[in-house]
């Protein structure tokens, strides 16, 4: 099995795909099962494609608790050193988006361009989940029964349309049940996306940056999305209509083309407004 030593964490990663590079970084409670086959073959096409295990999730090493979003892009960095990429496109969604903010912000140089998908800065115009959601995958999270953590996730996760199909419900149970997701380190990304915060220091990113949010977002809802874009100077929202968290899941074709395009249509460093 692939893995590096990235600053003292191991994190187990897969390469797939030609051409340029593009690092893709995941959430919270997720593994790189969670990109899905669709998604990622489409990407592949166009794409170098590096996915890897968060600290303490999947087949990466055990996690030295507590860690910030700003630790987990340190070991992206020490990540790109371990496969000797200088720079790449890089990709983040949900927690993965906060911890690609951080590495921009910390190592603007290694990244050629920026994707951030249904994420969240902090600051006062940005918000978590509701109450009553975080009660419902708290109470799933209690019960100690996998089943009903499947349920809460795949109801907060993806839109009231995608799941009218339930037949869908296999694959995603199939995709949660592939590798090891520790609760003590789930609840400690949990922290550590509550404690995050880069809305003071969004618009020192001089990137080009695509910001992708589904406004039927339960999760972290559409408005983050308008925050982000809003303070990233030159970002470019791209709004999904009736479409949940998990975009790349439930539009993986349409997911892979906006990056895609942002990505190989996107040469040239931008300016800060003046």
């Amino acid at each position: 099995m692939p893995s590096v030593d990235a600053a003292g964490t191991e994190l187990y990663y897969e390469r797939s795909g030609k051409g340029e590079p593009l690092l893709l970084i995941q959430g919270m409670s997720a593994t790189h099962a969670t990109w899905g086959r669709p998604f990622l073959e489409d990407l592949e096409r166009s794409f170098e494609c590096t996915v890897f295990d968060n600290r303490g999730m999947g087949l990466s090493g055990a996690a030295e608790i507590p860690f910030t979003t700003a630790d987990m892009a340190a070991d992206t960095a020490a990540l790109l050193d371990a496969l000797e990429l200088q720079s790449a496109h890089v990709v983040g969604i949900s927690m993965g988006g906060m911890i690609a903010q951080e590495l921009a912000l910390a190592h603007p140089e290694r990244i050629r361009t920026l994707t951030l998908g249904a994420t969240y800065c902090g600051g006062p115009e940005s918000s978590l989940m509701a109450p009553e959601d975080m009660q419902m995958l708290g109470t799933a999270m209690s019960s100690g029964e996998r089943s009903e953590v499947h349920r809460a996730m795949w109801e907060i996760n993806l839109s009231p349309g995608f799941r009218a199909d339930d037949s869908r419900y296999a694959a995603f149970v199939e995709m949660a049940e592939a590798f090891r997701a520790p609760l003590p380190v789930i609840v400690q990304q949990m922290r550590a996306c509550g404690a995050h915060d880069t809305s003071e220091r969004l618009p020192q990113i001089v990137l080009p940056t695509l910001v992708v949010h589904g406004d039927a977002d339960r999760l972290l809802g559409h408005g983050n999305g308008r925050e982000i874009a809003a303070l990233i100077p030159g970002a470019r929202l791209e709004t999904l209509a009736g479409i949940g968290h998990m975009f790349w899941w439930e539009q993986p074709q349409r997911a892979a083309e906006l990056i895609r395009e942002h990505a190989l249509g996107s040469s040239l460093p931008l300016t800060l407004n003046t």
